[in-house]
């Protein structure tokens, strides 16, 4: 499946409430890229289904989907004779992919501008936009919120896309997003239940709602600027993560948190 399919899959999931089993593969998600980018399961790093169970403490059917999109978002490489191989990725991969996507992306808000976008589908983007305001009124958001947050925020950007339609450019931004950390989905979140964590949200949300009025006002400019900056919250995500291992040694286990340190 690759990255658009993936986005449509999640969009499902949003039109209809989230049940646990979503919840659960989003947690598994999570805590997976969490010991990635931390160290703990270091570029090279051989790790099976069973293994990942029993160290998460969760149940095969959520860790087997998490692992299986992981591998579709470049973190992890299936082995043929069965489990996955952690990906090695460098301070620049990191910054490159999310830069990447953001450049993308800023190109689709354009286009959808200038070319004028269909006014179905800004309905339809508005209407899941309503849905996420409904999401995070709450000071914090439980397990179930945020498996919420992550599908409708992944509709929201399939609804992206499909306002440019460019089929040219959404191929290229497929590939983009299997780059470490690019994906829109990728969330890196230390503490997905904090007020801190619902504050980053909320500035994301402000930013899903100004392209969407930049795009329906043919501002081409503002709505690429806009997707832009809004690709960059990744990497915020990244800085608080990384903050919270500052005893951590600068070595080749945690490339990421050498590139973050050094640009701080």
């Amino acid at each position: 499946m690759n990255t658009v399919q993936d986005l449509q899959a999640d969009a499902a999931l949003a039109s209809t409430p989230s049940g646990s089993s979503e919840t659960a593969q989003v947690r598994a998600l999570l805590q997976l890229r969490e010991l990635i980018l931390s160290g703990e399961l270091p570029g090279g790093t051989r790790i099976a289904e069973l293994a990942i169970v029993e160290r998460l403490g969760m149940s095969r059917t959520p860790i087997r989907a998490a692992l299986v999109r992981l591998e579709q978002e470049g973190l992890l490489e299936a082995l043929p004779s069965g489990g996955y191989v952690v990906q090695s990725f460098s301070e620049r991969d990191v910054a490159d992919a999310i830069e990447l996507r953001g450049t993308l992306e800023g190109l689709l808000a354009r286009l959808a501008a200038e070319r004028g976008a269909p006014l179905v589908v800004l309905a339809e983007a508005r209407q899941c936009l309503d849905r996420i305001d409904a999401l995070l009124t709450a000071p914090k958001l439980d397990d179930e919120a945020f498996s919420a947050y992550v599908a409708l925020n992944s509709h929201f950007h399939a609804l992206l896309y499909e306002l440019a339609d460019s089929p040219t450019i959404t191929r290229q931004l497929e590939r983009a997003a299997s780059l470490p950390f690019a994906s829109p989905s990728g969330f890196v979140l230390l503490q997905a239940q904090s007020t801190r964590a619902r504050d980053m949200l909320i500035v994301a949300q402000d930013q899903h709602r100004q392209v969407l009025d930049a795009i329906e006002q043919r501002e081409g400019a503002r709505a690429e600027s806009i997707m832009r900056e809004h690709s960059r919250l990744a990497r915020r995500n990244l800085v608080e993560v990384l903050a919270a291992h500052p005893s951590e040694p600068l070595t080749g286990n945690m490339p990421a948190i050498r590139m973050i340190r050094r640009r701080r």
